[in-house]
């Protein structure tokens, strides 16, 4: 039935977001930089193996990298990134906060935390089945995480939960609508686009290259275009 639905495992999701975070933002000053800097190494290092992972569950190679260079265009053309730091750099103005990583703590946890496989699945399945169990172990791993996060981050951790529940509530709620739609072929294509993605962020948070990931966050909307030919 979907006349009433409530993304329960989204809802956990925030709240385990938000704790993590003010755990790691309170115990910021308790840990040395040179812990901060391996664990944000370890934690690339996954994110690196987790999106490679994922993005070997493609469905047909071409028809990635036609998502990933369309997505790519138009995430340029839409200047996502640009747009996505001047709304972040308005939340925390609001906040007045002085937190020099503010932006890039937010633009980093959202990506962390909406592309893995674990919220495409997560959200499918809540939304298909009303099956909370992947958003559930999802919300514990997102919570240690966001301690380690928010340790070097600080505060702009935190407000990642916003995007984190517009994006995750509105995937759950097209899947409950548009449950014939969602194929395996198409979940497996999603999730390979979204490991492409990731693999791009552990680059990111391992400092051996800059991408702007966000700009590359339409190719997941051409999978969809795709979706007919897959």
């Amino acid at each position: 039935m979907t006349h009433f639905f409530l993304p329960l495992g989204t809802l956990v999701n925030v709240l385990t977001v938000v704790c993590g975070s003010l755990i790691g933002i309170f115990f910021h000053k308790c840990i040395p930089s040179r812990i901060h800097t391996t664990v944000m190494q370890a934690i690339g290092l996954c994110t690196l193996l987790i999106g490679t992972q994922m993005a070997l569950k493609f469905v047909n190679l071409i028809f990635l990298i036609f998502s990933l260079l369309g997505g790519a265009i138009l995430g340029e053309l839409l200047q996502l990134e640009d747009k996505f730091i001047s709304v972040s750099e308005k939340i925390k103005q609001k906040c007045k906060t002085s937190a020099p990583n503010f932006t890039q703590g937010l633009l980093t946890a959202f990506l962390i935390f909406c592309i893995g496989s674990l919220t495409i699945l997560g959200a499918l399945e809540e939304g298909i089945n009303n099956n909370h169990a992947l958003l559930y172990t999802k919300a514990t791993l997102d919570g240690f995480t966001a301690i380690a996060l928010s340790a070097s981050y600080g505060v702009g951790v935190l407000f990642s939960v916003i995007p984190l529940f517009i994006y995750q509530t509105t995937l759950t709620l097209l899947a409950a609508m548009l449950q014939p739609f969602f194929t395996p072929a198409l979940i497996n294509q999603l999730t390979a686009v979204g490991g492409v993605l990731i693999i791009g962020l552990g680059i990111n948070l391992l400092q051996l290259k800059e991408i702007k990931v966000t700009n590359l966050l339409p190719s997941l909307i051409f999978v969809f275009i795709l979706k007919p030919f897959l």
